[in-house]
């Protein structure tokens, strides 16, 4: 695999650019877990590892990703390696690494996969199986995964054995957008009208 970047060394968590004439720039510290969870909430991520950190832990996110299994990295890997930043474009390798991720329970690995096959970015469009990565991401909290679920739902795609599920999750949704917060009155106010009032009224309870 051809890497587009100076080769790297990690020491006790750094990276290092070994290369004469990159004495310049500053190593970088490998991102916390925490911190990428944060940047893939605001699809920040790519933009980060290429403008601002110049590349400095490519090899370094592929270890954690290949070796220390870390699902965080192997999405980032996996996003990375999808749309050829850092390293030469593979959607195939990206795909499998976010695969990986999203077996591991990581929501954004399992609310984008749901997207790519919903809209048919880098897939075939698949709305089973965007619904069945959609429908996990949505149960474990994923607010984006929650209201594209309700959209296929009432799109007419899926079963209407999920609306219940559907309007709960976004009932029991928290936002402090106001564009978010009316499309989700929107939608719960159109899963409403396709399910009786008894099934509305025992999906407005709490969250377990």
């Amino acid at each position: 695999m051809k890497i587009v970047i100076p080769m790297l060394i990690a020491v006790a968590g750094l990276t290092t650019v070994h290369n004469a004439q990159a004495q310049d720039v500053e190593a970088v510290q490998l991102y916390s877990d925490a911190e990428l969870v944060e940047m893939f909430a605001t699809n920040a991520h790519l933009k980060r590892v290429r403008d601002t950190d110049r590349c400095q832990l490519a090899q370094d996110i592929e270890a954690q990703a290949e070796l220390e299994r870390r699902p965080t990295y192997q999405f980032l890997y996996g996003d990375m390696m999808a749309w050829g930043v850092c390293y030469d474009r593979d959607p195939e390798l990206g795909l499998l690494y976010m695969e990986k991720a999203a077996q591991h329970g990581l929501l954004e690995a399992l609310e984008q996969l749901g997207r790519y096959y919903h809209e048919g970015v880098l897939v075939q469009k698949d709305i089973d199986r965007a619904i069945l990565y959609l429908r996990e991401a949505a149960s474990l909290g994923n607010l984006p995964a929650q209201r594209r679920f309700a959209e296929i739902l009432l799109a007419d795609k899926g079963s209407p054995y999920d609306y219940e599920k559907a309007y709960h999750w976004l009932h029991n949704a928290i936002t402090a957008n106001q564009g978010t917060y009316q499309d989700i009155e929107q939608k719960l106010a159109k899963l409403a009208e396709r399910m009786p009032p008894s099934v509305v009224e025992k999906a407005k309870r709490p969250l377990d």
